[in-house]
Formats: C-alpha cells, structure tokens, sequence
C-alpha cells in the first residue's frame, strides 16, 4: 500500500541553513514600485507638459489630430507599462494546484532534473512530494470503510506510514511552496520588464510624433 520513507540521515538540503524564499519578496516589489514611480513621472510629464508646449503651436484640425494622436500614443506606452508592473504588487494565491501553471513549468523542470538536491530521499519529483498527502487521505478514506476488523488494522498502520511520510514531507511542501509564490512574482517582473520596454518604444515614437508636429508649427 505505502511504504515509510527512507531517512535522510542528514543527506537532504540544508533549509534550516538557508534564508527563506520569501525573503526575496519584498525586494522584488521594491524593484517594481521604482518602475512604477518612473513611468508615473513621464506620465505626468507628457500630460501636465505636452498640451502646455502645444498651445499656440498648432494651426488647423489636422496638426490638433496629428498631435493627439501622438500623444495618446506615448500615453498608452505610460499607461501599458504601468498596467503591467502593477500586475507584480497583486496578491499571489499559491497552492499545490498552482505548481501545474504555465509560469511555475520552468521551476518544475529545475527540479525534477535534479530531485535529489531539492528533496533528498524524501521524493523522486514534485508530483511525487505532493503525492503523499493523497495517499493518506485514500487510506484513510479505505479505512473507514471497511468492515472487517483484521484489515481496517492493516489499513490503520498503513495509515501511520502515510502520516509519518506526510510528516516527513511537509517541511519540503512548505519550501516548495514558498519558492513558487516568489518565481511567480519573478516572472510577473520579469515580464513586466518587457512590457516596460515595449512601452518605452511607444512613449519614444509619440513623444517624437508631437515634437515634430510641434516643432515644424
């Protein structure tokens, strides 16, 4: 049914020695606030400066449209951008569940490349690590169900297998955890970041649009 899991014997990863993952969570948002802060500032430059320098430059519809459009065009680099890096400050909910979305496959595969130096013994991946919580609850469900008292015993100590693997897992689940609620963070920066230069590349061709247009008025 289940077996116990091996003891370590001190061959697992060195957590306790190690900072949490968490740790890492404030800087990442600190980095996200300074992007936050920059495109704000150029927002507030392009609307609180650009409709000043164009009063009294532009003659006609057209140039007005001309201008407006590159004016939006630089807002909505602002405004991308800023809708973007603020993704980074939301709450993120991890879970188990959370471990088979696309941004964690990365993390995944880093680990089950090499189980051994994230779980030890413990497990051989990280469906495997997450399996012995399931496990349990199925012999525990077995257990109650079943009306012969010799085998509801043999299920009880299969029972206190699973429970001590669950035990013995649980301080890795937590780890394993931790470090997916910071690499989705991560990769929310990271493309945050992107979307950041994208924004930039609008914000360059409309403030250049309304400079022109502007400038030869």
């Amino acid at each position: 049914m289940t077996t116990a899991a091996p003891d370590d014997n001190g061959t697992g990863p060195p957590f306790d020695a190690l900072p949490s993952p968490l740790e890492a969570v404030p800087d990442l948002r600190a980095a996200a606030r300074w992007m936050l802060a920059a495109f704000g500032a150029v927002g507030a430059t392009l609307i609180g400066g650009g409709p000043l320098v164009a009063v009294g430059r532009i003659h006609g519809v057209a140039e007005a449209l001309c201008a407006g459009v590159s004016l939006l065009v630089a807002l909505t680099g602002v405004s991308v951008a800023i809708w973007q890096v603020s993704r980074v400050l939301e709450p993120q909910i991890t879970t188990p569940a959370t471990l088979d979305t696309p941004a964690l496959r990365s993390l995944r595969e880093m680990i089950d490349r090499a189980p051994a130096d994230f779980f030890g013994t413990a497990a051989t991946s990280v469906n495997d690590l997450l399996s012995h919580r399931a496990v349990a609850v199925n012999i525990y469900r077995a257990m109650l169900s079943e009306s012969d008292p010799r085998r509801r015993e043999v299920w009880r100590r299969h029972l206190e297998r699973a429970r001590a693997n669950v035990a013995r897992a649980a301080p890795l689940e937590r780890w394993l955890l931790s470090m997916a609620h910071v690499w989705q963070i991560q990769v929310a920066l990271h493309r945050a970041r992107r979307w950041c230069l994208a924004g930039v590349a609008l914000v360059t061709v409309g403030s250049v649009g309304f400079l022109v247009i502007t400038g030869n008025s």
